[in-house]
């Protein structure tokens, strides 16, 4: 469209249509400027419901107003924030239902280390405020983890170097989680893998860790940017899984290293800081089993050399008896004269009880006795009429208890008892069933993962002649045939055909099959 239209009668000065207008100045922007670069200080963050990002950067004079669009923000390797300085890559373009103009970011970066420096200041100064950082609030880590769970790049050295350092020392299963280690993803994933193995179940197809490692290599302030994102931050301190951060060297520092529970120097120092070392356990064993031996044998000889002291101030077994055998012998001088008195006071007693039992007296006596009986008699009878008449009632009334449907329903409420017994019973068996077979899955996973047909599947061999492993050269060499275990299968190589001296004249002719 052209701007230059015909001047109306009588004027010089052409008219121009207000999207005219706004559409030049709009070509006009675009075209000088293109892509350009802009620095300047972020102020009035605004994001839209939509997902649009509205904001300005500016200096000590002017402002310039940017737009990032939903689908850009995604990009950003650091989003923007009030205050920090930063460097923008974009277009200039105009908005002329507004009479504005603006510049489409897609591109932001910190203008600078110090502005970096400041806006860790900034986040480190309000996540310390708000108790992240207080060490009663960190937890210890287990002595001996059953599971750890690593977050890192599975592609890096990183994870090469914890798996060969839990190796050396004492091997553990391993679970991780790939995330990329920088970059604009870097914190949204690290925080999603931290919050992912919290949420896994103990019990579950993937068990739970007992513990965290979150590792990354050493390289620059920007590169370790992703672990000084307040997500990561916060999902570190709210982590109920104890957490060790090895990320960077050891004169890098993050903010996930002050919220851990534990900070290593290095990603090979985190993993010495999970795990004992497996032979210094066994032989702590060792001396604490020697130390309970020796500490048995003193004590044992500690009590015999006691016991002989004390054997040492008792007296003679001959002399304990002497003073039985003089009592035994006294009674025994005693006990006939005794017996000789006691024979005469009963004859004596005899005598005089002899010279009472007169004729009259007897009588006497008998009919003394005949009335006590009569009197007796006449009351037995009755106590014998009340004593039938209360058996005649008990067994009146056990015999209603002992009914046909009092038995009956006696007969249904014991039968019912005995099946929730056996049934009880039956779920017990079935729930110690269910246990013990979980616990042999477990058992047969850690041998699955212990044995050496795990590390089959990684590239690696088993040399075996006649049977025994072959684990040097020399021994290879002077073997008739070599036999090689792969992950899938063996196969069977000639031994003096294949392996020859260091700078020997190779073979003429031969083959390895």
């Amino acid at each position: 469209m052209d701007l230059l239209d015909d001047p109306a009668p009588g004027q010089n000065t052409p008219e121009y249509t207000v999207s005219e207008i706004s559409g030049a100045v709009k070509r006009t922007l675009e075209d000088e400027f293109g892509r350009i670069r802009v620095r300047g200080e972020v102020s009035r963050v605004i994001r839209a419901r939509s997902g649009h990002m509205y904001y300005d950067i500016k200096d000590d004079r002017n402002q310039l107003a940017c737009t990032t669009w939903k689908g850009q923000v995604a990009g950003l390797s650091v989003i923007p924030e009030e205050g920090l300085e930063v460097v923008v890559t974009g277009r200039i373009t105009a908005y002329g239902a507004q009479s504005k103009y603006n510049m489409n970011v897609d591109e932001v970066a910190v203008a600078g280390q110090g502005a970096l420096m400041a806006l860790l200041e900034k986040r480190k100064k309000m996540l310390e405020a708000e108790g992240l950082f207080d060490p009663a609030r960190k937890k210890p880590l287990p002595y001996l983890p059953e599971i750890i769970g690593v977050v890192t790049s599975p592609t890096g050295a990183v994870i090469r170097d914890i798996l060969h350092r839990l190796r050396d020392r004492f091997p553990r299963k391993v679970l991780i989680w790939p995330v990329a280690v920088q970059g604009a993803k870097c914190a949204e994933e690290v925080a999603r893998a931290i919050t992912g193995f919290n949420a896994l179940s103990a019990g579950g197809a993937l068990p739970r860790p007992d513990l965290i490692i979150v590792a990354r290599g050493g390289g620059s302030v920007e590169d370790l940017w992703g672990f000084n994102e307040e997500i990561v931050a916060r999902a570190a301190a709210a982590s109920v899984i104890p957490l060790i951060s090895a990320v960077g060297h050891e004169t890098d520092t993050t903010l996930i290293d002050y919220v851990s529970d534990m900070r290593a120097p290095t990603p090979t120092a985190a993993a010495e800081l999970a795990v004992p070392v497996r032979h210094e356990l066994i032989a702590w064993l060792d001396g604490q089993d020697a130390r309970m031996r020796q500490a048995l044998s003193q004590g044992l000889t500690r009590r015999g050399q006691r016991l002989r002291d004390v054997a040492r101030a008792l007296p003679r077994v001959e002399t304990l008896l002497d003073t039985p055998r003089q009592k035994l012998d006294m009674a025994a001088m005693r006990l006939g004269p005794a017996l000789i008195a006691g024979v005469q006071r009963r004859k004596l007693r005899l005598a005089d009880m002899s010279g009472s039992l007169r004729p009259g007296t007897l009588r006497r006596a008998l009919e003394t006795d005949r009335r006590r009986l009569r009197d007796l008699a006449a009351r037995l009878e009755p106590a014998l009429a009340r004593a039938l008449s209360a058996k005649r009632d008990l067994y009146a009334t056990q015999a209603k208890r002992f009914r046909p449907a009092v038995l009956k329903q006696e007969q249904e409420r014991r039968t019912k008892a005995f099946a929730q017994v056996v049934q009880r019973l039956s779920e017990a068996g079935q729930r110690n069933v269910a246990t013990q077979r979980r616990k042999l899955d477990a058992m047969e996973r850690l041998r699955l993962t212990l044995g050496y047909e795990a590390t089959l599947e990684r590239g690696f061999a088993v040399v075996r002649s006649e049977g025994a492993v072959i684990t040097g050269v020399e021994a290879a060499r002077s073997a008739a045939s070599l036999e090689l275990q792969f992950v899938d299968g063996r196969v069977t190589v000639g031994g003096r055909s294949v392996l020859r001296k260091p700078g020997s004249k190779p073979p003429e002719q031969g083959t390895l099959f």
